[in-house]
């Protein structure tokens, strides 16, 4: 938290008490570090308890210049933090412009307290006009389908059960967004006596679910005996648990498999990791789980499509908490897995209550690292040139972009790199990565915060480069820039391919040139350091020279290099297949 800014004038308080006044204590005393918000009237009342009642200060507004930035941000920080914080949106237009943030956090079980406002329920109390566009009848219909749950409490006394109620949800797994929609008449409604906020401890989530024994017994004979097993590590794995995992790797001997969706999980130069993470299989990766005579899925993303493609036929263990949450809004469920033991459990409380009932097995020293050759000035060599700019400084990879090649970016430690959105909305990286940085900042993190994003995503979300100017947030940002939406330029020659039509046109409605966006340009407008564009082999290296130098310095960094066009091969099939 930066103490210097946005500091409030004090002055003499009358003691009068506010329904917003109520919320803001419940927020305090929730935890909440940081509201991030764009503003608006609909909420005016809560913006003068966080400011005039609880002097910006636990929590702290974070400016955003779009309510998508907001959510966004708010998402970065759980994933980097692994704690919640709130977005505050403005009435159902804010709501509108959030609501792709919202989507990308519930389909990557990210918490984040999302509050709303919407003008008086009550008629009669509404102002002409802005007031009747700014209320619905039911705004929470908006997103109830990508929410655990939401509320509209009509009193400060509701308000505080919700929130209480809705921090409970929101942390427990499957874990993801919530929301509380406060009535503007409720938050500017003066109160003839206290509203105190109980004690939150007693308000707090379940601590997770063991597994059954029985079931768990069985679990444990069934990989003791595998020839061939292999192990999917997929989210919900914290960091504390890493340890766990890569004992009980070791003990089975398992071939493990990670991807690029979600954040570090186990050391990807670990003898048994197979295979660079992808978004889609690695070749190694799809033959050592085609080989498995027994799979164990630690709540792995898309575990059907997954073994499918791999034409995997051992026996499966999957373990994951995520079927309580499904709902017929959205398939981010992805197709229904086949289980021959199936544990609705948290992976790390699955590993420790498994790892007793095996016999350790003997730790294995690293891999030497074989750093890949390239050719090609793409991102794949992008990723590589990034790693040899920091000459060794520890740096925490915040976010990729399709293109990546993770051959050339070895993970060893928890945090080493955050994963992807969850929904695939493009926009969001800017804000997650702010959002990400912000939180290892907090924490006191010594690694550099480094993203990469595509110039596409960028273009839609750097105005969240501000708030990281505003507040001091050491961020290098790299804009892998091929001047195109090129993935759907790689869509359109599948299309022209299929219908025997020219692929030469593939590019048309998808560059993103003449004019050439002035990223360093626009960076600078935004109170960050903008360089660029870098164009050829010497040049990428002095841009990335001196982004690392100034991202050490404190400073929020934007370089624009020019990459060829291209996907790693794990990619494509993403199209092709």
């Amino acid at each position: 938290m930066n103490d210097a800014i946005d500091l409030p004038v004090e002055a003499a308080y009358d003691n009068r008490l506010w329904g917003s006044d109520v919320v803001a204590d419940a927020l305090r005393a929730l935890g909440i570090p940081y509201v991030a918000l764009n503003p608006g009237a609909s909420f005016r009342g809560l913006h003068d308890s966080l400011v005039n009642r609880l002097g910006n200060r636990a929590p702290q507004m974070l400016l955003c210049l779009h309510e998508n930035a907001a959510v966004a941000l708010a998402h970065g920080y759980a994933k980097a933090s692994g704690r919640p914080m709130a977005a505050i949106l403005h009435s159902n237009v804010g709501l509108l412009n959030g609501a792709m943030g919202v989507f990308n956090a519930w389909a990557d079980r990210a918490p984040i307290l999302v509050i709303g406002a919407t003008g008086p329920v009550d008629a009669a109390q509404r102002r002409p006009w802005i007031d009747w566009l700014h209320t619905m009848q039911d705004q929470g219909a908006l997103l109830r389908g990508y929410v655990k749950w939401d509320a509209q409490p009509a009193s400060a006394e509701a308000a505080v059960e919700a929130l209480l109620r809705a921090a409970q949800i929101m942390d427990r797994a499957p874990r993801g967004p919530v929301y509380i929609n406060l009535d503007a008449a409720m938050q500017e409604r003066e109160l003839t006596r206290a509203v105190p906020v109980p004690d939150t401890a007693r308000y707090a989530p379940p601590p997770p679910v063991a597994p059954n024994a029985g079931l768990l017994a069985r679990a444990a004979t069934l990989l003791r005996s595998a020839a061939r097993p292999a192990m999917l590590i997929g989210r919900g794995t914290t960091a504390a648990g890493w340890p766990a995992r890569v004992a009980l790797a070791e003990a089975l001997g398992a071939a493990v498999i990670t991807d690029l969706k979600q954040p570090a999980c186990f050391p990807t130069l670990h003898p048994l990791h197979v295979g660079a993470p992808g978004f889609t299989l690695a070749p190694a990766a799809e033959a050592a789980l085609r080989a498995a005579d027994v799979v164990l899925a630690l709540d792995w993303v898309d575990l059907a499509g997954t073994l499918r493609a791999a034409r995997a036929t051992g026996q499966v263990v999957n373990v994951s908490p995520d079927q309580r949450g499904h709902n017929g809004f959205a398939m981010d469920h992805q197709a229904l897995p086949p289980a021959d033991l199936f544990f609705d459990n948290e992976p790390d409380a699955f590993v420790d209550a498994l790892l007793p009932l095996l016999t350790p097995g003997a730790m294995q020293p690293l891999r030497e690292e074989a750093a890949p050759s390239y050719t090609a000035l793409d991102t794949a060599r992008l990723g590589a040139e990034l790693r040899l700019a920091l000459s060794g400084r520890a740096a925490a990879l915040l976010r990729v972009p399709l293109g990546w090649d993770a051959a050339a970016w070895p993970l060893a430690a928890p945090g080493d790199y955050l994963g992807y959105d969850g929904g695939g909305g493009i926009g969001s990286g800017p804000g997650m990565v702010v959002g990400a940085a912000l939180a290892l900042r907090d924490a006191g993190d010594p690694r550099l915060p480094v993203a990469v994003t595509g110039d596409g995503d960028a273009l839609m979300g750097l105005q969240a480069l501000w708030t990281a100017a505003r507040h001091r947030v050491a961020l290098l940002l790299v804009i892998a820039n091929n001047q195109s939406f090129y993935n759907d330029e790689v869509h359109q020659e599948r299309v022209a391919r299929e219908r025997g039509r020219p692929v030469a046109n593939k590019w048309i409605g998808q560059a993103i040139r003449d004019p050439d966006p002035d990223f360093a340009t626009l960076a600078r407008g935004l109170g960050c350091v903008g360089i660029g564009p870098a164009i050829g082999l010497d040049a990428w290296r002095a841009a990335l020279a001196e982004g690392v130098a100034r991202v050490a310095a404190g400073k929020t960094v934007v370089v624009d290099v020019r990459v060829l066009p291209g996907y790693t091969p794990s990619v494509a099939r993403i199209i092709d297949d």
